[in-house]
């Protein structure tokens, strides 16, 4: 498997030093900018595995940065560790809501961030590996395109089988129908969004079993977010 490729943006240069050389001696390819509008450029310019991302950075905000790289369709299902000074609840709240999907505050240990960044690509790359998947009672065979819930065997058409594996990867974050659109029938598809509503059904049905709740969450005005049991 190819090295994890990271994103770093950080204008502390100690430190920004110091997780790249922590990062690239456990093998992952570390790219450094202190600003925001170069992070963005270079998001564009070839697109992360994981971004870790300073809230107070030159330029353009950490959380704008968050903002933008989640309005973006190549960049909307990066996963985002945000890393900041801030230490109020309403503020880790925020950076959660804007899209971030881990928070880190400063002070921490470079060997907790290296644990932190390893979980979450073991959430979202897992398939690359061929391992399973599991969000909550919910458990996704990538090699077998199995899915089973507590234990039992779901009957899951194609299409279904590729949302729900998406959701897997992603847990609790909420994606727009376009998002969905563009991460399972692919970009550029000419399919209506309210196709999405169909499928999106249909999964609920073949993964609601007797004495389970359904595990999709429909966000009014937003859309659709898995929220494992």
């Amino acid at each position: 498997m190819s090295a994890p490729k990271l994103l770093l943006v950080e204008d502390d240069t100690a430190l920004a030093e110091l997780l790249e050389y922590r990062f690239e001696s456990e093998g992952y390819n570390v790219r450094v900018t202190p600003d925001g509008e170069e992070a963005m450029v270079m998001a564009a310019e070839e697109t992360p595995d994981l971004v870790i991302l300073d809230w107070m950075i030159e330029g353009v905000s950490g959380i704008e940065v968050c903002r933008r790289l989640r309005r973006d369709k190549e960049t909307a299902h990066v996963p985002i560790i945000m890393l900041t000074a801030r230490e109020a609840e309403d503020d880790r709240v925020r950076g959660l809501e804007t899209g971030a999907d881990d928070y880190l505050t400063k002070p921490f240990s470079p060997r907790e961030l290296l644990a932190r960044v390893s979980a979450v690509l073991r959430r979202v790359r897992p398939a690359l590996a061929g391992e399973t998947i599991e969000a909550g009672d919910l458990k996704l065979d990538p090699v077998a395109h199995r899915v089973e819930r507590r234990g039992r065997q779901l009957q899951i058409g194609p299409t279904e089988y590729r949302l729900i594996k998406f959701f897997m990867e992603h847990p609790r974050r909420v994606f727009s129908r376009s998002q969905l659109l563009d991460a399972v029938w692919g970009t550029g598809s000419e399919i209506e969004e309210r196709t999405v509503d169909v499928h999106i059904r249909r999964l609920r049905k073949a993964i609601t079993i007797e004495n389970t709740r359904d595990p999709i969450r429909t966000v009014r005005s937003a859309g659709y977010a898995l929220e494992p049991v």
